[in-house]
């Protein structure tokens, strides 16, 4: 039997005991369970109120909320079975461990002719000075890639690139964060030339769902020396292109904020008065057309991203499981109030759905965030998707693909996928059929 069999099948096992045990433990302890519910609410309500605060009120709100979930802690440890509790948190901690396990990709990607004259430009600050730390300069110049360090006086990384293009590069690769592997994977798709993701930033979403493992930076590498090679979107708006996404609302105006790379958690805080708190003047003002042709207004925030990101699931939250479907994901957190014909309010406050253009306007220029870099763009704000314009290369010992690429979409099709995989079915990608999900 298979480590991913064997993963299934303890994921199945340990989720079915672990459910009986909770419902015979909420039985025997009523309404010991409701208590605990309570305060988990009332933590949740207090924390909100006080995060759109400031001064006394937010200290108030978060000293309730903490109170709150201390006495959650109290129900726990001092009702009922503490063991049985206990069972129940390894249980849960188990099936999530082996369900990852049981999703694990790798994908054996087509071969691709390795360049011949590949170029790596690095960042050293990037990431905490990975690129120094892994001696990445030394590294590439082993498998014959020439290193270009990014750095005074050369601080233009287009330049940087196009020169060596002029020099006759023919494979390019980027270790930074993902502002700077946008600028090289723009150019590289712009000629033609296969494009290696060194992940040598911070957090390297990018990579991630490319295939790439993020903890093997020197392993990158391999891209051009043996790699797979995949093809992969592009998105853009106003002609910059982004390989991840844009943020519009919360996250762009507290990125703008001075301090923000230093105190990011504090300087997110802090912005959310300002654009959510009873004071902020309500909704923000961006005019958007949602997929059933209605013109909105946006709420809280907004995500275009290039494809769609998997939000709220337990297995692969926050990652894209294709890069390849041609389709921007968009999502919208608030309340959108409908403008348009056909009358009311939409009052769902989380919409997503995927479209190959999206416009945003606005009485004025617009704070976003792109790829985490903050910047303020002229309106309107046009973006569209670039389907198969990116030719990537991926090292033989990576992934090759996304940790949700094979992650059913739901606890019904979860339950059924690892059904399938612990009788030796291995499973598939998911399509853009499966994947997207339009909401009107």
């Amino acid at each position: 039997m298979t480590r991913r069999r064997i993963a299934a099948v303890v994921a199945l096992v340990a989720g079915v005991a672990t459910v009986v045990l909770a419902a015979v433990i909420s039985v025997n302890e009523f309404p010991r369970g409701l208590v605990l519910l309570a305060c988990v609410l009332v933590a949740g309500v207090c924390a909100w109120y006080g995060a759109l605060r400031r001064g006394v009120p937010r200290v108030a709100g978060l000293a309730v909320a903490a109170l709150a979930l201390v006495a959650a802690v109290v129900v726990l440890a001092l009702g009922g079975e503490p063991f049985a509790d206990l069972l129940v948190v390894a249980g849960l901690l188990i099936t999530l461990a082996a369900s990852r396990a049981t999703l694990a990709v790798h994908v054996d990607l087509p071969g691709a002719e390795p360049p011949q004259r590949p170029v790596l430009f690095f960042n050293p600050k990037s990431g905490g000075g990975k690129a120094e730390r892994f001696k990445l300069a030394d590294e590439a110049r082993k498998r014959g890639i020439e290193p270009i360090e990014l750095g005074p006086p050369a601080w233009d990384l287009e330049a940087l690139v196009r020169g060596a293009l002029e020099r006759g590069a023919d494979g390019l690769a980027m270790a930074g964060g993902d502002g700077s592997q946008a600028i090289v994977a723009a150019i590289a798709a712009e000629r033609g030339l296969p494009y290696a993701c060194i992940p040598a930033g911070t957090r390297n979403h990018f990579a991630l769902d490319l295939g790439v493992d993020r903890d093997d930076v020197v392993g990158a590498l391999d891209a051009f020396v043996d790699g797979g090679e995949r093809i992969v979107d592009l998105a853009e708006v106003n002609g910059r292109v982004f390989v991840n996404n844009v943020s519009l609302g919360l996250y762009a105006e507290a990125v703008q904020r001075e301090g923000y790379r230093d105190a990011k958690l504090r300087t997110l805080l802090d912005t959310v008065p300002d654009v959510l708190g009873p004071e902020a003047g309500g909704e923000l003002d961006m005019r958007w057309t949602g997929p059933s042709g209605q013109v909105h207004h946006a709420g809280a925030a907004m995500l275009v991203s290039n494809n769609r990101y998997r939000l709220g699931r337990a297995v692969g939250s926050g990652t894209r499981p294709r890069i390849d479907d041609g389709l921007l994901g968009i999502t919208v957190i608030g309340a959108p109030a409908g403008r348009g014909e056909g009358g009311g309010a939409l009052q769902r406050p989380w919409r997503e759905w995927s479209a190959p253009a999206f416009d945003v306007d606005a009485d004025g220029p617009l704070p976003a965030g792109i790829d985490g870099e903050a910047l303020v763009l002229d309106v309107p704000l046009h973006f569209r998707i670039r389907p198969g314009v990116l030719h990537v290369r991926i090292a033989r010992a990576h992934p090759g693909a996304s940790p949700s690429a094979t992650a059913p979409e739901g606890l019904r099709a979860s339950l059924v996928g690892m059904l399938r995989i612990a009788a030796g079915r291995t499973p598939q990608p998911t399509t853009p059929a499966e994947e997207s999900r339009t909401w009107t």
